[in-house]
């Protein structure tokens, strides 16, 4: 804040007096007292001191007379709003003095004393004029505390504009292709091949879509603690190359080339495959969008010191030194330091900060400046060969085959076209469909269909889905009714409900078909 003072002079007292002995006398007396004094020989040391911090000003009536009293006026009327430094003023006459007078009116803060005095009551006036003045250090520290908090609100409401006017934009850029196939394939066009080409032109920025939104479920679940890690022992050599794969669609859209640099040996951490996976990937993906089309990346992974080090580098755009630390923060991006962005949220890197932080680890930004790319350094902690280590979660790998039968299958959700299409969608692949617009109906109409499995929303008007798997498993002949819970809700804690309720599974919607039908094969 302007005009905070230097905290080693904030308490000292500035003091001028007649003779070199009187201020012998008075520094050794307010010593005793505990006072630090500054004798100034004159006031215009006195006005330069000032501006390097005070606790209060000693002086008497004479000092009044000197042509540089106004000099002093000055600098005291230069101080910070909060500040009043008080004066202590020893006069001959107190009450009728002329000079005692014009202190009072030209002095904001002056605490008078009859001279001469006792040394007592001088400490004592001093030491009263300190603590007024520690008051006003609070005040000040006040108003810092205040107007920085007042800033960090500006600079929030900011950011949260750029990001929410950079969410409708990339909302927007799928859904303009997604909405232009959707009228194509409403006139009957393209025919043929072009057709095939058009719904997966649809299904990309479907997918975009769900990327995007997945990404901010996943800051709000971190930032609220409802991450909860599937830890298992694991290579970390696998985990990469599952982030390259996953990456690799924006990587090759970019032309790069990608190195890959992994040792012949294993380095094992602990940790949840997909969290760690999607940490890397995502570092991947931002090396790719930052840099300029046929770039060069790489991804090394090394262990060191006990410490896993993972290590993504690229020849982009390159990060400013002040921006080293700030990429992690929340929509960093939408600041636009880095004017050739390729879209996104901002959001990835923090992510990414906030997983590795979750598996015990740091991550860390390097560039030496703009057009001189970057990279970034993942350290985790690192288990050696041979030591074993207990987990909080198991792991179950990918089934090969999906083995399919025609099942009897129930859709229940208020929203009609997501039972329509889901219900459609079922049936093609050979189900029986029964769809249900609400809870109660649903109940009503198992009784004859006897479902073999329920697709449910949860977010229905009177009652839940909840509700309805709690009622439904009260009749036995339900027991082993496969029940599907299908949502926008997404979180470790919406998952325990949906299973305390009696829901085998729980699916966030747009739920993938392959995923629906791997669950329907447990049947």
């Amino acid at each position: 804040m302007p005009g905070t003072l230097s905290t080693s002079y904030e308490e000292r007292v500035l003091l001028i007096a007649p003779t070199r002995r009187d201020a012998e006398v008075t520094q050794r007396a307010l010593a005793s007292g505990g006072v630090d004094c500054m004798v100034c020989d004159s006031l215009e040391q006195l006005s330069s001191e000032l501006q390097r911090g005070v606790g209060a000003l000693m002086m008497t009536d004479r000092a009044l007379l000197d042509p540089s009293f106004g000099a002093l006026i000055e600098a005291l009327q230069r101080q910070p709003a909060w500040s009043s430094v008080p004066s202590v003023l020893l006069c001959r006459d107190r009450d009728q003095s002329a000079v005692a007078v014009e202190a009072m009116a030209r002095l904001r803060n002056v605490t008078l004393m009859e001279r001469p005095t006792s040394m007592r009551s001088m400490v004592s006036a001093v030491q009263a004029a300190l603590q007024g003045r520690r008051w006003q250090y609070q005040i000040r520290d006040q108003m810092v505390a205040q107007m920085r908090a007042e800033q960090a609100l500006v600079r929030a409401d900011q950011r949260k504009d750029e990001f929410l006017a950079t969410l409708a934009h990339e909302l927007r850029n799928p859904l303009a292709p997604i909405k232009t196939g959707l009228e194509l394939l409403k006139r009957g066009q393209p025919p043929g091949p072009d057709s095939t080409q058009l719904l997966g032109m649809m299904e990309r920025q479907l997918s975009h879509m769900v990327k995007l939104i997945d990404e901010l479920l996943d800051v709000s679940r971190i930032a609220t603690g409802k991450v909860v890690l599937q830890r298992e022992l694991v290579d970390l050599r696998s985990i990469i190359e599952q982030a390259v794969e996953t990456s690799q669609p924006l990587v090759s859209a970019g032309h790069h080339q990608l190195g890959l640099h992994l040792p012949s040996r294993e380095v094992r951490v602990i940790g949840d495959p997909s969290r760690l996976s999607q940490a890397i990937a995502n570092l991947l993906n931002n090396a790719a969008k930052y840099t300029p089309n046929g770039g060069h990346l790489s991804v090394a992974l090394a262990e060191e010191d006990q410490q896993a080090v993972v290590t993504v580098s690229d020849t982009g755009v390159g990060i400013p030194t002040e921006m080293l630390e700030r990429v992690f923060e929340m929509f960093a991006q939408v600041d636009r330091t880095l004017d050739r962005a390729q879209g996104g949220l901002g959001i990835g890197l923090s992510l990414v900060r906030s997983l590795v932080s979750l598996h015990g680890g740091t991550v860390v930004a390097k560039s030496l400046g703009i057009d001189r790319g970057s990279s970034f350094e993942v350290r985790l902690p690192a288990v050696a060969t041979g030591q074993t280590a207990s987990t909080n979660g198991e792991y179950a790998g990918q089934r090969e085959g999906i083995e399919r039968r025609p099942l009897r299958i129930m859709v229940v959700d208020d929203n009609v076209d997501a039972a329509n299409t889901l219900a459609m969608l079922l049936e093609m692949n050979g189900h029986d469909l029964r769809v249900e617009y609400s809870a109660r109906a649903a109940l009503s109409a198992s009784q004859a269909f006897l479902p073999e499995a329920i697709f449910c929303d949860l977010g229905m008007p009177g009652m839940g889905g909840h509700e309805f798997a709690s009622q439904l498993r009260l009749d036995r002949r339900f027991a082993s009714t496969l029940l599907i819970a299908v949502t926008g809700w997404g979180g470790d804690e919406d998952r325990g409900r949906s299973r305390a309720a009696g829901f085998d599974h729980h699916l966030t919607k747009p739920a993938d078909i392959d995923r629906i039908e791997a669950v329907l094969s447990r049947r």
